[in-house]
C-alpha cells in the first residue's frame, strides 16, 4: 500500500510561493530554487496557475526530479519536488 502525502503539510526543505504568477514563471522559479538545493531535499511550490499541472508533470519526467505529490485546494496548486541524489543531466 502506498503512502498518501499531504502536499500542504508535508515537511519540506524549502517553500516557494508563486501564487499570482502565470506560466512559465512558477516553473522557472522552481527550477532556480532546486538548483540551489541539496540532493534529497524537497521543495514545495504553491501557485494559482491552472496550467502548472501539465508543466510540473512534464518537467519532472524530463529533468529527473521526483514529483512526490501534487494537489489543488481552493484554487491553490501545491507541488512537492524532490531533488534526485544525482544531479539530472
Amino acid at each position: 500500500m502506498s503512502q498518501i502525502i499531504d502536499c500542504f503539510t508535508y515537511t519540506t526543505s524549502r517553500e516557494l510561493d508563486a501564487c499570482g504568477l502565470r506560466c512559465p514563471l512558477p516553473l522557472l522559479k522552481a527550477k532556480l530554487a532546486l538548483r540551489d538545493m541539496n540532493p534529497g531535499e524537497v521543495l514545495r511550490v504553491l501557485t494559482t496557475d491552472g496550467g502548472s499541472v501539465r508543466d510540473f508533470q512534464a518537467y519532472a519526467q524530463l529533468s529527473g526530479h521526483v514529483l512526490m505529490a501534487f494537489t489543488e485546494k481552493d484554487g491553490i496548486y501545491c507541488y512537492l519536488l524532490k531533488k534526485p541524489a544525482v544531479n539530472p543531466a
